[in-house]
């Protein structure tokens, strides 16, 4: 692609300098131009270090700039919904961070900011872009296992740091936010539908803010199908997503951070099983060059802003039923 969109980041955090920072530089459609931090010494340092020509002390200067044309945004939960909507109005194309919000509201509000504005808003599931997960939904599709009997999914690690950021409330903090996200955003996908009811359990750390350090629960889709899933910041780390169905099942291990390795997944039918092994690649990389065609006009982004709210519906009734202890209808 001979024209570029140029990048500007909002924020130091470390996802952005280990992962998508790296994969704007590889991508044969983005070119890294401006980071900015509240601290002047910090953007400066990250400047240096990836060889971008400016560094910005307030997000606003950046936001200002007519030369970047979108932003990738890793800030906390909380602060995505002010900033994602400052930029599309500033009109920047936006990259957000998952979970897009706190709540269905918050992003259905940057939603509309998009059409509106006509910025392109992604929300930064990587893992979605993967093939091997394209290949997943072909074999089913294919009806390689039959029909889609449920679903089981975990994503857990264990980080009880008190201090840690994912561990203050109001800054959307909390397993569910941070982790439980994946497994449901990888049942919609899946099943190519919306779900009808949820019913969560959760262990709320009073040391932790209050938020949900482990959850686990049961989602239902229309027909009967049931995502059954556990995720949290506070046990031994796992991902993994298993498909049953009336002829067979997939289990794909390390789900949703495969990236270049750890790319195999397995099919079993009929008493037997064949490993399968998509290419590795980088998976951010295919992230931003999606945001790119989607602002150059190639093509529509794979997932519209609306995919987000609907996952952020979700989210909601997971939270409400494990506050309250109850089924909760979406």
């Amino acid at each position: 692609m001979e024209k570029k969109l140029r990048w500007g980041i909002i924020s130091t955090a470390d996802i952005g300098i280990k992962a998508v920072m790296p994969a704007i530089q590889q991508s044969a459609t983005g070119v890294l131009a401006a980071v900015a931090s509240r601290n002047l010494d910090k953007s400066e340092a990250v400047r240096a270090q990836f060889g971008m020509d400016k560094a910005y002390g307030t997000y606003e200067e950046l936001l200002a700039d007519p030369e970047i044309d979108a932003v990738y945004i890793p800030l906390p939960n909380h602060l995505h919904r002010e900033w994602a909507i400052k930029a599309m109005e500033a009109g920047k194309h936006v990259l957000c961070e998952k979970p897009l919000a706190l709540n269905a509201a918050e992003a259905s509000e940057m939603a509309q900011t998009s059409v509106r504005t006509g910025m392109v808003l992604a929300e930064a599931f990587m893992y979605r872009h993967h093939p091997r997960l394209d290949r997943v939904r072909e074999l089913i599709e294919q009806g390689e296992i039959g029909e889609i009997r449920g679903i089981r999914s975990v994503f857990t690690f264990n980080n009880p740091d008190i201090t840690n950021i994912r561990a203050k409330r109001e800054y959307g903090g909390g397993g569910l936010y941070d982790v439980g996200c994946y497994p449901l955003s990888a049942a919609r996908l899946i099943l190519g539908a919306e779900p009808v009811a949820a019913t969560v359990q959760a262990q709320f750390s009073d040391a932790h803010d209050g938020v949900d350090m482990m959850a686990s629960g049961l989602v239902e889709f229309p027909g009967g199908v049931g995502l059954t899933f556990d995720c949290g910041m506070w046990a031994e780390g796992r991902e993994f997503l298993e498909i049953l169905g009336s002829r067979g099942r997939i289990e794909v291990p390390h789900t949703f951070t495969a990236g270049e390795k750890n790319t195999a997944f397995t099919v079993y039918k009929d008493g037997t099983s064949r490993e399968e092994r998509p290419e590795g690649v980088n998976s951010y990389v295919l992230e931003v060059d999606d945001v790119a065609a989607a602002v150059f006009g190639l093509r529509q982004p794979r997932f519209e802003a609306e995919d987000a709210v609907h996952n952020m519906r979700l989210i909601d009734a997971c939270l409400q039923s494990a506050r309250e202890r109850r089924r909760v209808e979406l």
